[in-house]
């Protein structure tokens, strides 16, 4: 039992009491109250009998209503069906092919060459889009409409094709990876934030140089770390940088072959963890790294593709257990990290013509995609679907007449995205499993396009100006429109252009002669001057039916018209050779 009580107040305490201590006085009162904590806690626990007492009383009722159970054999209780669904649905999460998301699909027109990378942010908010045409494309999804264009466009490395584009682990920033040997670093609006540093190709050993010395073939961001990310070049380096310091790099690895000799790595990426560093390299190895520790391999594979074919994509999947590379002798294989040795899977035949033909997990881990390439005209380029487990090819989906460079499947949107060779971006959804990215666009109906009908002239608002030079203010611009519709001279139809040889002063086309010149000043009419003879007789009938300039004048003295006779001088002058006559 615990008595909390205080003792009666008398008035001489309070006034002898200070101000705050007046104060607790009279917040506490004369008396305290005295609490019984035991018959609280009794009475808390008979309320709790009670309600579980009321509980169990109604689940009693229901089962009275629901009936007595039904006999064996029955096939019509709505408990066998809602179990037939469960199984249907079991072996819809068991199946991954129903969750392709392929139903409908957008186009989105990059250019006329092959679209050689793809780029989504984080959130699936915006898509990046380069080229062999040198551009780089920024696409909102919640911005466009059913147009279907590139909010911006920009060419951030001038004369080098676009290899490889990539957001940032927080979507503020992306990498640009081009011919060059110096890679960018642009904000979402494409403006540049920084440009690595070129090294000195005059130094042997590429450890000493700030910076690459040749065309880059790769990039790709730290998973875990913001601000670091890692190019690999034709240098026979990997390097990775800092964002903020672009004066030289953080560390290099050098791959090197069975000789301990230079060897070019052709793409390059980081495990799930940030912890390794793989890349695939024109030797056909793949050589992967400690990321702390830059000198010795910790995974090394010398023969996982045929050596001299460039070895396109590495990708790591979300468990970071398996590791995929594609490669360019038309091989897909997957690797155990655990167990380098050998591939686990490989799947042939998948054609492969570019140095940047993609491969990515699903978002369940559990299917791998990647893109096939074939010659102009000799049939249509695919996405093929492999189970990772079995390895075998359980999909394909026709994209287009040319082939299929780059593929993406964003885990948030479930959207998969894929760039081709002749230009195309194209977007699979689903309007069921999928979420924003292409839904949020193709419900957007096109922008009418408003048209001018004239061009008014801009009104000037002179306040101060005198009452003789100010302009009467415009009230309305249908009533202009309408004075301008009555005037003659706004509303004159212009002339067409001239066709054909001009006339009427006007001519067709005229060069920087004289001739020409005076041709266009003066007004010629040049009907027929193909023979001035009958050009002139032409007119030779209505001038003697009704004479007006010459034959009145010699009416009365020359009634009928006299000729010259021809002289003998005239004779001598016509047997004159042409180029004996003087020239006028």
């Amino acid at each position: 039992l615990l008595n909390v009580s205080i003792s009666t107040v008398s008035s001489a305490d309070w006034r002898s009491a200070s101000p705050t201590q007046g104060f607790l006085i009279f917040l506490l009162g004369k008396k305290a109250r005295t609490f019984d904590l035991d018959a609280i806690f009794e009475q808390t626990r008979r309320t709790a009998i009670e309600r579980s007492q009321h509980v169990l009383d109604s689940e009693v009722i229901d089962d009275e209503l629901v009936g007595p159970p039904l006999p064996p054999g029955y096939t019509g209780s709505t408990a066998d069906s809602d179990d037939e669904d469960e199984d249907t649905q079991d072996d819809d999460d068991d199946n991954p092919v129903k969750k392709i998301p392929d139903t409908h699909e957008i186009t989105l027109q990059h250019g006329t060459k092959t679209v050689s990378a793809l780029a989504l942010d984080p959130s699936g908010a915006r898509l990046v889009t380069g080229g062999y045409d040198y551009d780089v494309r920024f696409w909102d999804f919640a911005g466009m409409d059913q147009a279907l264009q590139a909010f911006r466009s920009l060419q951030p490395c001038e004369c080098h094709q676009i290899k490889t584009l990539q957001y940032s682990i927080t979507g503020d920033v992306i990498l640009v990876i081009s011919g060059s040997a110096q890679a960018k670093v642009l904000d979402r609006d494409g403006f540049n934030v920084m440009e690595c540093i070129k090294g000195d190709q005059y130094i042997v050993d590429m450890a000493n140089t700030k910076g690459h010395t040749a065309m880059l073939n790769c990039g790709d961001w730290h998973p875990k770390m913001k601000e670091e990310f890692m190019t690999c070049s034709n240098d026979g380096t990997v390097r990775t940088w800092d964002v903020k310091s672009e004066k030289t790099h953080k560390s290099v690895f050098k791959p090197r072959s069975f000789q301990g000799k230079k060897v070019v790595p052709t793409c390059c990426t980081y495990s799930r963890d940030g912890k390794l560093i793989a890349a695939g390299c024109q030797d056909g190895s793949i050589q992967i790294w400690d990321r702390n520790l830059s000198v010795h391999t910790k995974f090394h594979c010398r023969q996982a593709h045929t050596p001299g074919s460039d070895t396109s994509c590495l990708a790591f999947s979300y468990d970071g257990t398996t590791l995929a590379s594609r490669g360019g002798d038309d091989t897909l294989k997957t690797w155990d990290i655990r167990n380098f040795r050998k591939p686990v899977h490989v799947a042939t035949g998948l054609t492969n013509y570019f140095s940047m033909t993609d491969c990515c997990f699903s978002p369940d881990d559990k299917l791998l995609v990647t893109g096939t390439s074939v010659r102009k005209d000799e049939g249509s380029g695919k996405l093929v679907f492999f189970d990772r487990l079995s390895f075998q090819r359980v999909y394909d989906i026709e994209v287009t007449n040319a082939s299929v460079v780059r593929c993406l499947w964003h885990p948030k949107l479930n959207q998969i995205m894929a760039g081709t060779a002749n230009g195309l971006v194209k977007v699979y959804y689903d309007p069921v499993k999928s979420h924003r990215g292409a839904k949020l666009c193709v419900v957007k109906s096109k922008r009418k396009e408003k048209h001018a009908e004239t061009l008014t002239q801009d009104y000037i608002i002179t306040p101060h100006a005198l009452p003789m030079f100010r302009e009467a203010r415009q009230r309305s611009t249908r009533k202009q429109l309408e004075k301008d519709r009555l005037d003659p001279r706004k509303s004159h139809k212009p002339e067409p252009p001239v066709s054909g040889p001009g006339r009427g002063g006007r001519v067709a086309a005229h060069g920087g002669t004289l001739s020409s010149f005076i041709v266009k000043n003066i007004a010629l009419d040049k009907t027929d001057d193909s023979n001035p003879r009958e050009a002139i007789l032409r007119h030779a009938k209505e001038a003697m039916e009704n004479p007006y300039w010459v034959a009145p004048a010699y009416k009365k003295t020359q009634p009928e018209p006299m000729f010259a006779e021809e002289s003998e001088e005239d004779e001598e002058a016509e047997k004159e050779p042409e180029w004996k006559k003087r020239k006028i």
